[in-house]
């Protein structure tokens, strides 16, 4: 029966696995289509890039790093050399279970997914071959000891990291590491690089975005389902918890923008949902289902508010990453504090039901010293990238879109003739090219936010 078990529980993660790899192309669509119609293609090659050189590098010494013993013992980074190459771990134990080539494939998966969020600070100006360069060093001096403080747990073969095993921050699925990181590190990334010259380009394609969106929902059950490590009771909770929490999302966005914008919008309606999933990542197996409402609606709401003072921000966080994830992390992480429940999986206990004090500052700790380490390290980095290879395009590439002037492909295609079925087809020759010029976004309707 322990054999039947194991297989059930592969069987469960190899599914989740296919749900996180659609987050890739998911995360490419939605920020894809919140940018004007000359850069989608670049930032899709962008988010794309972030799995390429993260399967070579997480191989090499990635997971070792992460899952690694920590070195001296102090929790801050793993062992590079213990799973190098990962060449000790290609014999299979008979088990049918959960091994360790597995858990490698899955966080290589996390890490992506984390830096690729972090693409959307530089989108529409940064170099393409910058981006390249930057991907590996920011997931080898930020992302990787992140995680190992967070992921890390002490066992046989070594101390884990400090946050989760000396702080002990209660984070189930990565809102510090991969929320917190990734939306901090995009604001630091933005500030380095400074605004786009057409920051005030509207998304040219509301339907792709929330395609995007939607498939991001779709995998976030992946993302979140896969960390109880297998099919199992914690499983179906925390994938029921995603679910009301993307759906309270989108109602606690909407209440936020009614009161603010006087409308409600479809744009809204998906980033709604992606603040909900973002404050459930850290707190999805700590809340009961009604706690889970709370996290969405909260979540949300509160990134739906800082959106709507967007304008008046200097820093051009160009796809919202700071304020959806960043800010979003933040949220879910002290609705832990808050709605935590003892009948929940977890056993914690927030302090709305008689929870101790101490986990306020625990969880505060992982708020503070993520974010700060996050901010401090990426500006570190783009900052000696900008002043040795470069990080941005020139005006004149940036001003003709980097699709074309980068990648030399166009996202659409114009016909010469003004014939058509309508759309850009039926256009006159003269206003589809107008409309190209303007990166598709005279044709796009007005969202709210």
């Amino acid at each position: 029966m322990e054999v039947v078990a194991a297989h059930v529980d592969l069987s469960w993660m190899l599914a989740a696995f296919a749900f996180l790899v659609l987050m890739i192309p998911g995360l490419g669509l939605y920020y894809g289509g919140m940018l004007g119609g000359r850069n989608v293609l670049n930032m899709m090659s962008m988010v794309f890039a972030t799995l390429g050189i993260t399967c070579v590098i997480y191989v090499l010494y990635g997971y070792g790093l992460v899952s690694g013993p920590s070195i001296h013992g102090w929790g801050i980074i793993g062992n590079p050399v213990h799973y190098l190459g990962l060449g000790e771990h290609l014999t299979d134990d008979q088990s049918g279970g959960i091994q360790v080539l597995y858990i490698a494939a899955w966080f290589i998966l996390f890490a992506a997914i984390t830096v690729a969020i972090v693409a959307s600070g530089a989108a529409g100006r940064m170099k393409f071959s910058a981006w390249l360069v930057f991907v590996p060093i920011w997931l080898t001096l930020v992302y990787f000891p992140v995680a190992h403080w967070v992921f890390a747990a002490d066992s046989d073969e070594g101390a884990g990291g400090f946050l989760l095993n000396k702080i002990h921050i209660h984070d189930f699925a990565g809102g510090t590491a991969v929320h917190m990181n990734s939306g901090v590190a995009a604001l630091a990334l933005a500030l380095v690089l400074g605004a786009r010259r057409r920051r005030a380009e509207r998304p040219h394609n509301v339907p792709i975005v929330l395609l995007g969106g939607g498939i991001l929902w779709f995998g976030w059950f992946g993302f979140n389902g896969s960390c109880a490590g297998g099919a199992n009771f914690v499983t179906q909770f925390v994938v029921l918890n995603t679910l009301l929490a993307g759906g309270a999302g989108m109602l606690g966005f909407w209440a936020i923008e009614k009161w603010r914008e006087g409308h409600v919008t479809a744009l809204g309606s998906i980033t709604g949902a992606i603040a909900g999933l973002v404050g459930i990542t850290p707190s999805a197996n700590t809340v009961t289902p009604i706690g889970a409402l709370m996290v969405g609606i909260l979540a949300a709401g509160v990134v739906a508010f800082f959106l709507s003072f967007k304008p008046n921000f200097k820093v051009d966080d160009s796809l919202d990453a700071f304020i959806v994830h960043g800010i979003g992390g933040i949220v879910g992480t002290l609705c832990i504090v808050l709605f935590a429940a003892g009948s929940a999986p977890a056993g914690v206990t927030g302090l709305l039901f008689g929870g101790p004090i101490d986990i306020l500052w625990r969880e505060l700790a992982g708020v503070v010293i993520t974010c700060t380490f996050s901010f401090v390290m990426t500006w570190l980095i783009a900052k000696a990238l900008d002043k040795t290879i470069g990080l941005r395009v020139d005006a004149e590439t940036e001003t003709q879109g980097l699709d074309s002037s980068i990648h030399a492909e166009t996202a659409y295609e114009i016909p010469a003739a003004g014939v058509g079925h309508g759309g850009l087809s039926g256009m006159s020759p003269a206003l589809a090219t107008q409309s190209v010029e303007n990166g598709l976004s005279e044709t796009a309707q007005p969202v709210g936010t």
